[in-house]
């Protein structure tokens, strides 16, 4: 482990943080999300919320703010949405990026090509139902 660094946040996932451009776009998965069928890069988080891996990555990682930096898969017709879910990532996400706007919402297919583009997934234990986030990186700010 290191100093600073989450306890969530494993070698394999801050080398891909670390080798993330602007504009590149991480999908943090709920267990439930083919990430392994899609073809980028996977990477597992098992038995870690999505709002606990926000928590260790936004220290780390600037959100795009010259295009939505957060997308979400919407609900299917039929389906029943569980607000908190949004409401738990938000929560973690003005912690780090006050002014970040609400996640896009994207048809479930358009998700999923999305994903297909991102440079990784992190296919993480969250187990409520569209529990999937999409980040898009942004400029990281010069250092001193």
């Amino acid at each position: 482990m290191l100093k600073g660094i989450s306890k969530y946040i494993g070698p394999d996932l801050l080398a891909t943080l670390h080798r993330m451009g602007h504009g590149d776009e991480i999908v943090l998965a709920d267990a439930h999300f083919p990430g392994h069928s899609l073809g980028p890069q996977v990477l597992r988080a098992d038995g870690v919320g999505v709002a606990q891996l926000l928590n260790g990555i936004l220290p780390l990682f600037e959100l795009d703010y010259y295009a939505p930096p957060l997308a979400m898969m919407q609900v299917g017709a039929g389906d029943h949405l569980d607000p908190t879910v949004e409401q738990d990532y938000m929560q973690v996400v003005r912690r780090y990026a006050p002014a970040a706007s609400a996640p896009e919402r994207m048809e479930r297919q358009a998700f999923y090509a999305r994903a297909r583009g991102a440079f990784a997934i992190v296919i993480t234990g969250e187990t409520r139902k569209y529990g999937n986030l999409i980040l898009k990186k942004g400029v990281t700010p010069a250092a001193d």
